[in-house]
């Protein structure tokens, strides 16, 4: 599945800014992060990944294409270690199952 070699096993803290940490990572991670429709969170949760305990955050969202258009939406866990963001794992189907989401205004309104 995940192979996650960072960080401590036991007890990992709650990502208490996971929403603002998340935003300034997205506004790097997306060639164009304006636009973007459909945006909702599910909270972190803690999952097994790669036989350790992590926090994980599962995100939805249909970033604006070059051409001004639309495709389906897109699904990504956000993975915490230590409290912090890790990595966006892009195949988030074993993840994400079962998330509860949120809407997530706050991706819909970034700027470059």
């Amino acid at each position: 599945m995940f192979n996650i070699d960072s960080g401590g096993n036991a007890n990992q803290p709650f990502p208490d800014n996971y929403r603002p940490e998340l935003l300034a990572f997205m506004r790097t991670y997306l060639n164009n992060p304006v636009g973007i429709h459909g945006a909702v969170m599910a909270e972190p949760v803690q999952r097994t990944v790669g036989g350790r305990m992590r926090y994980v955050s599962c995100l939805r969202f249909a970033p604006r294409e070059s051409d001004g258009g639309y495709r389906e939406p897109r699904e990504r866990a956000i993975l915490y270690v230590n409290g912090r963001l890790d990595r966006v794992a892009e195949n988030a189907g074993e993840l994400c199952a079962g998330a509860v989401y949120a809407p997530f205004p706050e991706l819909e309104k970034l700027t470059r």
